[in-house]
């Protein structure tokens, strides 16, 4: 299965009730997150930052429907009570917690839930597979900066830019345990080379053959304890 695949299947799924949203992302772990970056100075706002994380978070899993639909669903109330159903102000308080916070979120989460999941291994090893997709953006010029539009056999460039993005996925739950994109122009072993550090050790990762790089695999098996990798062998490979 590609993780295109995979990333379709999870997004398919749209629980109805959204009461342990709150289990999934507990206070402490927010807090936990928004720490490691700057945006304590978004304390002192009208909504709450475990409110903000609670509303990023309902917004990729119910991205079907508009922000003021997520706020009901989830009763995300300001620091009154009220609640708060601001379109506009919740966009700024988006914009205002910026990239690093939700990274770090990510980054907190991910490692949490994957400490708390009761997985399956394989001789003792957690196993994990690394794949490739790409993503239409936007077309605005600060995406075709960012992220670049691929060009055709006649040179033009395409309608959208496109984001090229690595992801490391636990086989059996389908969760993410990393990833990693950029700009269509980066090579995918390259953002491959981002998920070497937050690999969780007594694991096998599985690639496809389009990572074969010796760097990329030697540095894989090389940091952290009992890492290995598994990846087709090439036809006409000489070792």
């Amino acid at each position: 299965m590609h993780v295109s695949q995979a990333l379709d299947i999870i997004n398919s799924y749209k629980p109805n009730q959204v009461e342990t949203l709150a289990d999934l992302l507990p206070i402490e772990l927010i807090n936990s997150a928004y720490e490691l970056t700057d945006t304590v100075t978004l304390r002192k706002r009208k909504l709450t930052l475990e409110s903000m994380a609670w509303l990023l978070v309902g917004m990729a899993i119910y991205n079907d429907k508009s922000m003021a639909d997520i706020v009901n669903m989830l009763d995300i109330v300001d620091r009154t009570g009220k609640p708060f159903v601001a379109p506009s102000a919740l966009t700024q308080r988006r914009k205002n917690l910026g990239e690093s916070a939700a990274k770090a979120l990510f980054e907190c989460t991910q490692s949490h839930w994957f400490k708390q999941a009761n997985l399956p291994n394989w001789n003792g090893l957690t196993l994990l597979g690394v794949d490739g997709v790409l993503w239409r953006t936007e077309d605005s010029k600060d995406n075709a900066e960012a992220f670049a539009k691929p060009t055709n056999r006649d040179g033009k460039e395409t309608q959208y830019p496109q984001v090229r993005m690595v992801c490391q996925m636990e086989l059996s739950s389908h969760l993410i345990t990393g990833s990693a994109f950029d700009s269509y122009t980066v090579n995918e072993m390259k953002l491959a080379e981002q998920l070497i550090e937050t690999t969780p050790d007594n694991s096998l990762t599985l690639f496809d053959k389009g990572f074969y790089s010796l760097g990329l695999l030697q540095a894989w098996s090389s940091h952290g304890i009992n890492r290995h990798w598994l990846i087709p062998m090439k036809k006409g490979l000489i070792y």
